[in-house]
């Protein structure tokens, strides 16, 4: 029998998708031991051609994920105090020490490798269970029993998980500051109404919906997507020079490659073939969005 308590991931393939369902014990909160499961499934969606989303959704009937575990940052801050206020150098930490760098490490890996991540979120997140779903490339969210948001600043602290960078990237500057001041989560309706999530459907279709967007973003090219990503997020908020070269770096790696090369041969081909751009024949677009890439039957 499975311990109900335990933190894990049960995962389940649905073809090109993997569905990680989070055990994050009875309070549902994240802590170094869910850093660390979520790092090792990175390792293997990486690594793994074949895989190209992976879905989040929660064990807990009512909460993707609570909040951070507070002991854990509580004895983090305590920790760090006494690094800092040491008279000689401390040893290391050890292996599966999870602090504040290594967390940002992880969810920035998620905005920059070629897998579309989908926060399911049928129940409640708050803090630190908010910004992982941030980092997420896409929220669905349920209609009822279901809101999301910063707390913070109720416990005297603020976004540490980069809650006050992801937001303001999703709704703006202004409205971002507002809620994080506030505190008060968001509604569904009112997250959706600024941004912050990309679709509200009854709570039993949240799952279904993300399954179904994760199958068909990732049928696009794999490392197109982590160019495209790492691009978006990290380029964006750079200078407009220094984003271009950032975009010019990631598009050169793809035009030169073998498969980047192939395609673009054989969507040549397919003018020849068809008399005019494929993209401007009847029905080649939409065949291509369904497919995830052009020119399919003419290599």
């Amino acid at each position: 029998m499975t311990d109900e308590t335990s933190v894990r991931l049960d995962i389940q393939a649905h073809g090109n998708t993997l569905h990680a369902r989070v055990h994050a014990g009875p309070y549902q909160v994240f802590g170094a031991e869910l850093a660390l499961l979520i790092e090792a499934l990175l390792d293997r969606v990486e690594q793994d051609p074949e895989i190209r989303a992976v879905v989040f959704s929660s064990a807990h009937s009512g909460r993707f994920i609570s909040h951070a575990d507070v002991k854990w940052l509580q004895e983090g801050g305590a920790q760090y105090v006494a690094r800092q206020q040491a008279t000689t150098p401390p040893p290391p930490p050890p292996a599966d020490y999870v602090g504040l760098d290594r967390l940002h490490g992880l969810l920035l890996r998620m905005n920059s490798i070629g897998v579309i991540f989908i926060a399911a979120l049928e129940g409640h997140a708050l803090g630190l269970g908010a910004e992982f779903a941030w980092a997420c490339d896409l929220r669905v969210m349920a209609s009822e029993d279901a809101f999301i948001g910063q707390p913070e600043v109720l416990l005297g602290i603020m976004p540490g998980g980069g809650g006050s960078q992801r937001l303001p990237r999703l709704v703006g500057t202004h409205k971002a500051l507002v809620a994080i001041l506030d505190g008060r989560p968001l509604t569904s309706s009112q997250a959706l109404e600024i941004g912050a999530v990309d679709a509200v459907v009854p709570k039993a279709d949240v799952v279904a919906k993300a399954l179904a967007l994760a199958d068909y973003l990732g049928r696009r090219h794999k490392p197109s997507i982590g160019a495209i990503k790492r691009s978006v997020y990290f380029g964006s908020s750079l200078p407009l020079q220094d984003g271009i070269k950032l975009e010019a770096k990631e598009f050169l790696t793809l035009d030169v490659s073998p498969e980047g090369q192939q395609l673009m041969l054989a969507y040549q081909t397919g003018a020849d073939l068809l008399g005019d751009l494929p993209l401007y024949v009847a029905d080649q677009y939409e065949t291509a969005l369904e497919d995830g890439r052009t020119a399919k039957s003419y290599s």
